[in-house]
């Protein structure tokens, strides 16, 4: 979600307005939209005031609430997959939920060192295959 204007620029907006600025002109002048002014001017006729609305909650409600309980959740039942993870939390919630909250108290579950493990093993049998086949030739 975008910032609200500043409380500067509402003032200047409605300021120029009053003093016979019309709304279309004040818009191209501002760079704002005439429903926006429309929108302030609506507020200031019934309240008195053209503030930003504020006190409300930015965003959708959160499945996952008790953090120190989800990150517990997480050291017991690391090994399972995402969605394995949402099949067993006390709630429904979503795979992709269970990938926020993982992310928001940064557990991760590297996979690369066992690859590196394995690549190194690899090279190792590849090396020896080559050299046995050297030292037979010679």
């Amino acid at each position: 979600m975008a910032a609200p204007y500043s409380y500067d620029l509402r003032q200047k907006v409605i300021q120029a307005i009053e003093r016979g600025m019309r709304k279309s002109e004040a818009s191209r002048v501002f760079c704002l939209s005439r429903n926006t002014i429309d929108l302030w001017l609506k507020r200031r006729a019934s309240s008195g005031e053209f503030h930003a609305k504020s006190g409300y909650q930015k965003g959708s409600r959160h499945k996952i609430t008790d953090w120190d309980t989800f990150r517990e959740f997480a050291r017991t039942h690391g090994e399972l997959t995402q969605a394995e993870m949402a099949e067993v939390w006390e709630q429904k919630i979503s795979r992709h939920t269970i990938s926020r909250g993982l992310k928001q108290i940064n557990f991760t579950r590297k996979k690369r060192p066992t690859a590196i493990k394995k690549e190194m093993n690899n090279c190792a049998t590849h090396f020896e295959m080559r050299f046995n086949k050297k030292t037979q030739e010679h």
